[in-house]
């Protein structure tokens, strides 16, 4: 997975703090690793392969007790367990609504714990990035949306999503911050100076 490092957290905070000085918008940027742990599903998927096994036993051509065909259940799910523990592969098992489930669930939380709502003229605006999930959203409080249509964010989070699928996730970053502050001075130019929240890439 993507590590963005100390010289590139500051490049996005000092590009942040540009954008600012020709908007009324306060931009935070928040890059999580992955937005859920997904303990639970790799072990059912392990309890329900290793439910399946006796299916196969019965085509082969040795006979095996029912204690034989338990213990081989009980290896097989660990050996599953551990297997699924993997994180590129377990990624890979969480059905895409949960992932992206998860992954809006903590975008909205990151807008409320970083106060994006309480700024004043409501002008706050996240960019979340998800690597695990490959997931980028734009969320803007009703100043913003008033001005500017959820749709002219999209080409940028399009934009973003393919830059995280090919590993280039500080890339996408800088590009789509670039692209909303081209929209931000465009729609919320900047009226007068303030800066009301930290300029510093938020790293989960």
């Amino acid at each position: 997975m993507t590590i963005i490092n100390p010289d590139q957290q500051q490049s996005v905070a000092d590009l942040i703090t540009d954008i600012e000085q020709h908007t009324d918008a306060e931009f935070v940027a928040v890059v999580a690793r992955q937005s859920d742990d997904y303990r639970y599903i790799p072990v059912l998927w392990a309890a329900a392969i290793a439910l399946l096994i006796p299916l196969p036993v019965l085509f082969m051509p040795f006979w095996l007790t029912t204690a034989d065909v338990v213990l081989v259940q009980w290896l097989s799910f660990l050996a599953l367990v551990g297997l699924f523990r993997i994180p590129a592969l377990r990624i890979r098992l969480i059905p895409k609504a949960v992932r992206y489930g998860r992954a809006a669930n903590m975008a909205r939380r990151q807008f409320l714990e970083n106060n994006l709502h309480h700024t004043r003229g409501e002008t706050g605006v996240l960019l979340f990035v998800s690597e695990a999930e490959r997931y980028v959203e734009i969320i803007a409080d009703r100043g913003i949306n008033q001005q500017v249509a959820q749709t002219q964010w999209q080409g940028l989070v399009d934009d973003f999503v393919a830059a995280v699928k090919a590993g280039n996730t500080h890339e996408g970053l800088t590009h789509c911050i670039k692209g909303c502050g081209a929209i931000l001075q465009q729609h919320v130019p900047a009226t007068h100076q303030k800066n009301e929240l930290p300029n510093h890439l938020i790293l989960l």
